[in-house]
């Protein structure tokens, strides 16, 4: 691979620059929503409060909810931890099983064109739709929900490791063969290190629908610590604040591992040539 001219090679310093440019645009677009949001509420009173609460409101359920004192004390933490252990227990395992059963796709043609064609169907259905069925067949308790969340995130890992196996160059294959790779050796040895670009996309695409999931079937169970359960207490009792200070939460925990996984996803495709630095 041919290395890029010292004049076009960024710096660390640029690159430094570039991150931080981006963070003050970030920060700078949030001020911007929470003015809009504050002149809405508390300025020009658009809402009631009990309908559309304030920042000032939100903020107070967070507090409350994470390290203050009042009817929410230490109960969104807690609901954190729950949900955490629910959806990164049924990410694994779906991240386990999609990769097996998407190299068993990528190396077997008749089993790639009719499960991957049903995984492709059963993708389109909302994961909210499955979880009347989970309820059904494993009662309304934890597993249900781990259901779930783990067909929600196996299908996308399967369909990415599937296509990426399929996508690598046929030079690789006919080197890897030339070089008296087996077949088993060609797909652990010479397809798969390929893939793994490609690959990581589908792990982040399977986060977010994995986590998605996860939110919806907790809706429906009762007395669990949980982030759905913090928005059904919410609903049942009017406090919209609550229900506006979980869904922010949901937020910033979905975005900082989308993150994660995103600058996982860039560092690997930099090592592979695929990105230039920016």
């Amino acid at each position: 691979m041919t290395a890029l001219s010292p004049d076009l090679q960024p710096t660390r310093a640029a690159q430094g620059q570039n991150r931080w440019q981006t963070l003050v645009t970030q920060l700078a677009g949030l001020l911007v929503i929470l003015g809009a949001w504050w002149l809405v509420t508390d300025v020009f009173k658009l809402y009631p409060p009990y309908v559309f609460p304030g920042p000032k409101a939100v903020w107070t359920e967070i507090s409350y909810g994470l390290w203050g004192t009042g009817p929410q004390d230490g109960k969104l933490l807690s609901a954190i931890g729950g949900s955490l252990r629910r959806v990164l227990t049924g990410y694994v395992i779906a991240v386990l099983l999609g990769v097996v059963v998407g190299l068993m796709m990528g190396a077997w043609r008749p089993l790639r064109t009719t499960l991957g064609a049903y995984l492709t169907g059963i993708q389109s259905v909302p994961s909210i739709a499955f979880v009347p069925f989970a309820i059904l067949f494993l009662g309304l308790n934890e597993r249900a929900v781990l259901f779930v969340v783990i067909l929600e995130g196996f299908i996308p890992v399967a369909l990415a490791v599937s296509g990426a196996l399929l996508n690598v160059p046929p030079a690789l294959r006919v080197a890897g063969r030339t070089l008296g790779a087996s077949s088993l050796g060609l797909i652990v040895r010479v397809l798969l290190p390929a893939s793994v670009p490609s690959i990581l996309t589908g792990l982040r695409t399977a986060w977010s629908f994995a986590w998605r999931a996860l939110v919806g079937g907790e809706l429906l169970i009762a007395g669990a610590a949980s982030l759905g359960e913090q928005l059904e207490i919410g609903r049942n009792t009017a406090n919209v604040a609550l229900v506006l200070a979980t869904i922010i939460i949901i937020g910033v925990i979905g975005g900082l591992f989308d993150s994660l996984l995103r600058a996982a996803e860039g560092r690997v495709r930099r090592d592979y040539g695929l990105e230039v630095p920016q």
